[in-house]
């Protein structure tokens, strides 16, 4: 590794911690944390425009939520992603400690929130992109409501979530509430989060988080 290579990992690492940081004072309830750390390349495909939900897709009704299970992975078949799922806590200064940028293609799960499947909302967090290529939650904008989320989970089952909404939300004036708070009472919910935007030279940061949202819709063995 060169010494510019160490040099902007260090950057990032710091503008990760910072943002993570930030996160933590505005939204400590429900045990929902997240840390988006930052890449620097190129804008991502699609994250340019957030998709909603337009008006003629027909969701299904949710399902009833499962008990506590760890994921173990996530599959998301309109993106071609099969990811392994770690656990991930906070680190030594408060934040949220994501998986490593050599573990790009692995998506952390905040452990200390809800399991996927489970009542509540659960975080997983992806990197978008690393130094050099592409990771695992690169074309998460490209996500469509209506499409299929799959959590395999440790108890041998599989829930089945559907996308419900794809927001790509400005960091200025970012409201965790809206990204992250729980959308209906007593379902299992699902926040898939990574970058987006454009990236900003300046403060080594992208300028936007993509914050897919879905819920439980069914379950697999």
């Amino acid at each position: 590794m060169s010494d510019h290579e160490r040099s902007s990992g260090s950057g990032r690492l710091l503008m990760g911690v910072a943002w993570a940081m930030l996160l933590l004072g505005l939204w400590l309830w429900g045990r929902q944390v997240t840390d988006i750390r930052q890449g620097i390349s190129a804008p991502t495909t699609g994250d340019m425009a957030a998709v909603g939900r337009p008006p003629e897709v027909e969701l299904p009704p949710p399902a009833s939520p499962l008990g506590d299970a760890l994921p173990q992975r996530v599959d998301i078949p309109e993106l071609g992603v099969q990811a392994p799922v770690v656990a991930r806590g906070l680190d030594g200064q408060g934040a949220i400690d994501p998986p490593p940028f050599d573990q790009a293609g692995v998506v952390g799960w905040y452990a200390a929130g809800a399991a996927p499947g489970a009542k509540g909302a659960a975080l997983l967090v992806g990197h978008v992109d690393t130094e050099t290529r592409p990771a695992v939650f690169y074309k998460l904008s490209a996500l469509k409501p209506g499409e299929t989320i799959r959590v395999i989970r440790a108890d041998g089952k599989v829930a089945e979530f559907t996308v419900d909404d794809v927001q790509v939300l400005n960091r200025t004036g970012f409201d965790a509430q809206q990204a992250y708070g729980q959308r209906e009472s007593g379902r299992a919910e699902l926040r898939l989060i990574t970058c987006g935007g454009t990236f900003d030279r300046t403060s080594r940061s992208y300028t936007a988080n993509v914050i897919v949202s879905a819920y439980l819709t069914g379950t697999g063995l």
